[in-house]
């Protein structure tokens, strides 16, 4: 049996993870998760869920994520309450489903 020589082992070139293209994007502007899951080719959805991990690994660094939230478009009302930071469904007050987005940025 003969044995296959060794290739030499060449490492592969790694970009920044989808988190690091997150902060890169928001820091100093604040932006929608549908303009971030442009930005960073992700859907939506998992802006969401890693936004969810880089709130939470934010508060060990001098950094933290700014979140404005929600607004109804008919009333005005603000969800500043809110814990989740997706979009609500509908308007507590007037009962609108017109709501606009949440913003983020990263700031100091």
């Amino acid at each position: 049996m003969k044995k296959k020589p060794k290739e030499a082992f060449i490492p592969i070139e790694r970009e920044d993870t989808v988190r690091h293209k997150i902060i890169s994007v928001l820091a100093g502007q604040s932006l929608s998760a549908k303009e971030i899951s442009a930005e960073v080719r992700i859907s939506e959805k998992e802006v969401y869920g890693h936004l969810e991990h880089i709130k939470k690994s934010l508060n060990k660094s001098a950094h933290r994520l700014i979140i404005l939230p929600s607004e109804c478009n008919k009333c005005g009302f603000v969800f500043k309450k809110r814990d989740k930071l997706k979009k609500p469904g509908k308007c507590p007050i007037c009962y609108s489903e017109s709501i606009g987005d949440p913003f983020f940025s990263i700031t100091k």
